[in-house]
């Protein structure tokens, strides 16, 4: 396992068919490395681990804006593709007031419905950002629940 604590001794580039390879400080090739951030939430460009097609860490980066430009631009467009999570901007309606229950909400990703199968699938974070997870396993977000309507805040106290 490698170190980035001067953000040189990898490169990372695609392969034809799109895989990440990484070469490390050895010049060996890792076809099929995987990004996974250590604090998605509360940290999202720092600690990031590129995982070889194996499962084991190969290189752990410290901080993803101290990488240079391109490599920086190849991890940070491969972490979107993996870290789906639209935010929740409004809540137009549930289908009842016990779970199971539908929503129907506007997110930045547009209108949406999605079930939510129990109240534990509220998480509370810092700073008054929520995390629900629907019944299909997609994370909406909430980055500050104070932020939201009226009307939609009114809805959501009833599940928190």
């Amino acid at each position: 396992m490698s170190s980035t604590n001067d953000n040189t001794n990898f490169q990372l580039a695609r392969d034809t068919f799109g895989r990440l390879v990484l070469t490390d400080a050895q010049g060996e090739h890792h076809v099929g490395v995987t990004p996974v951030r250590a604090f998605p939430l509360s940290a999202p460009n720092e600690g990031v681990s590129l995982v070889g097609s194996e499962g084991r860490e190969l290189v752990w980066v410290d901080r993803v804006d101290q990488l240079p430009a391109p490599t920086q631009a190849l991890l940070t467009e491969e972490l979107a593709v993996r870290d789906f999570a639209p935010t929740l901007l409004k809540l137009h309606g549930v289908s009842s007031f016990g779970v199971p229950s539908t929503w129907t909400v506007s997110t930045d990703r547009g209108e949406t419905s999605f079930v939510l199968k129990a109240e534990e699938d509220i998480r509370r974070l810092e700073g008054g950002a929520l995390l629900i997870a629907s019944a299909h396993g997609v994370q909406f977000r909430i980055p500050d629940a104070k932020a939201l309507d009226r009307a939609s805040r009114k809805l959501l106290e009833r599940f928190l």
